[in-house]
């Protein structure tokens, strides 16, 4: 079973490429984004929780995090392996989901990082919240807010995987087909 962790600044692109990687490989998407959106969707407890820190840029807890994900996990046993997209995002949470992992039997087998611009995030969450009418995409503020918080506390994940010897780099700033390709080298190689 392989894991690979999809990884870059908001709007590079993971959710797109994850679902051509599903479609490829045979893999399991697991975004966070999606899990919290359906949690938020469905008005539970913990959707209200990560509404009110989403909508103000922010990052939902750890634990919270994990756990949704780890449920993910264990309720899809027959899958060749999983892309995670937008998890993990701190070294916290990457040295929680690694001890995690272990404790399955499990290792992640690379971490796949799309590489943009600041001024191609800002491009692209515009152009994603009039396709997708995603309010928390059409705030300026908020979309600042959450590519300083991806150079603070997402990019030290950097570090800790190329200290393991899974990141890998791709650019992210030509077509969503070549992108592709250059993902699909990359899987084919670890």
């Amino acid at each position: 079973m392989k894991h690979f962790i999809i990884f870059g600044p908001p709007g590079a692109g993971k959710g797109t490429q994850a679902k051509l990687m599903v479609k490829k490989y045979n893999l399991r998407h697991i975004s966070t984004g999606d899990l919290l959106r359906a949690e938020i969707k469905a008005g539970t407890k913990l959707g209200k929780i990560a509404k009110a820190l989403i909508d103000d840029g922010n990052l939902v807890p750890d634990e919270i995090v994990l756990r949704m994900v780890s449920n993910e996990i264990v309720q899809n046993p027959d899958v060749s392996g999983f892309v995670f997209d937008g998890f993990p995002r701190t070294t916290t949470q990457a040295s929680s989901f690694d001890y995690h992992l272990k404790s399955l039997g499990m290792d992640v087998n690379g971490v796949i990082s799309i590489i943009i611009s600041d001024d191609t995030v800002r491009d692209r969450i515009h152009h994603r919240a009039l396709i997708e009418d995603r309010k928390d995409d059409m705030n300026d503020e908020i979309i600042q807010n959450r590519i300083v918080t991806y150079h603070s506390k997402t990019e030290p994940l950097i570090d800790y995987y190329k200290k393991q010897g899974k990141y890998h780099e791709i650019d992210g700033e030509g077509t969503i087909e070549e992108i592709f390709d250059k993902i699909s080298l990359l899987i084919e190689m670890l």
